[in-house]
């Protein structure tokens, strides 16, 4: 391989280059069986960030109404309380939250069932940990829905 190649491959990224390698990807959510597009498609990143900001910021504001009006670092404590009694809650009931209702997104478990109380719990504690939703996979799924067994995906 020449010093050209080798450095275009490095700068495209891992990804581009396995491509030009012949490798072929698929689209997201093919090897969980779900369509390319429309209803039961992987959920785009834009709309599951919105999702979360609509979310969290219902529980930011049930936080500095209810629970403490004083000081905003409590508040901010709280709120992760909130968000993940109230994601708990809602995805182990309805498989969905306000926000992710709202931009027409829920979850979903890869095998077959509905999803479980001890599932959404594990997932909400994850999410709130921040690091565990940044790492994802080639699905755009993250370690905290893979930890779960769940997909998000358009309604």
């Amino acid at each position: 391989m020449d010093t050209r190649r080798a450095m275009g491959s490095w700068l495209s990224g891992p990804r581009a280059a396995a491509e030009d390698m012949g490798v072929d990807f698929g689209y997201r959510g093919e090897r969980l069986g779900l369509p390319e597009s429309g209803p039961g498609s992987v959920a785009p990143v834009g709309r599951r960030l919105a999702a979360l900001f609509v979310d969290w910021g219902l529980c930011a504001l049930i936080a500095y109404g209810l629970i403490s009006r004083d000081d905003m670092q409590v508040a901010n404590v709280w709120a992760s309380v909130v968000f993940w009694a109230m994601s708990t809650a809602f995805l182990g009931t309805v498989g969905t939250t306000p926000g992710k209702r709202l931009l027409g997104l829920r979850l979903v478990r890869v095998k077959e069932g509905p999803l479980g109380p001890l599932q959404a719990a594990l997932r909400s504690l994850l999410l709130v940990l921040v690091i565990p939703a940044v790492i994802w996979d080639r699905d755009s799924r993250g370690a905290h829905d893979k930890a779960a067994g769940v997909v998000q995906v358009r309604i």
